[in-house]
């Protein structure tokens, strides 16, 4: 048996780059850009995320980076931020949540600003912070979920390489009301890399 992870001991780098683009953690004063971007893609996000249900203040975003900041350092949830390298623009966010340290196991969620879409920077990104979680995190289990209904979604994940671990019907509630599948996709260890 393997000694017990002691998360906040562990050593793990705050930022990333791929080809195009820096991914890292949420630093105090992200919360403008990171408004600005949720303000400009309200009508896209507001079929998917909580948080654009109805537009929010950017003190509201300053207090979510804040939050994201202490908790990446707690490594209870690994929030980030994801810039493009040559011009600094606020691209999305992505990060590893529903954490289980025991046995290395990470969610992957991730959003895109409206302006940003089609140019390949979330599948971009998905890749990178794979490949954080499988060389500096350990990952064992790395999965993706989203709506059945989020085809856009679904595609970075197949893009990047996840498989479809399989559909649970009806176990979710949209922000429409209605009961949705979830598609569960996933990189293991030993299969997938």
């Amino acid at each position: 048996m393997s000694e017990p992870v002691i998360p906040i001991l562990l050593d793990i780098p705050e930022s990333i780059e791929s080809e195009r683009l820096l991914i890292r953690a949420a630093q105090w004063g992200d919360g403008a850009e990171m408004n600005a971007a949720i303000m400009e893609s309200l009508k896209e996000l507001q079929p998917w995320m909580i948080f654009a249900q109805k537009p929010q203040p950017p003190e509201e975003s300053e207090i979510f980076v804040r939050e994201a900041r202490i908790n990446y350092l707690k490594r209870t949830n690994m929030h980030m931020g994801i810039y493009n390298k040559t011009d600094g623009t606020f691209v999305g966010c992505s990060g590893l949540h529903h954490i289980n340290w025991d046995i290395r196991s990470f969610e992957m969620g991730y959003w895109i600003r409206t302006s940003c879409s089609g140019k390949g920077y979330m599948t971009e990104a998905v890749n990178a912070i794979t490949d954080f979680a499988i060389h500096e995190l350990e990952a064992n289990r790395i999965e993706i979920r989203c709506s059945g209904r989020n085809a856009k979604s679904a595609d970075v994940a197949e893009r990047a390489g996840y498989k479809l671990d399989g559909i649970l019907r009806l176990s979710i509630r949209g922000f429409d009301g209605e009961l949705h599948d979830s598609k569960v996709y996933a990189k293991v260890r030993g299969a997938e890399f």
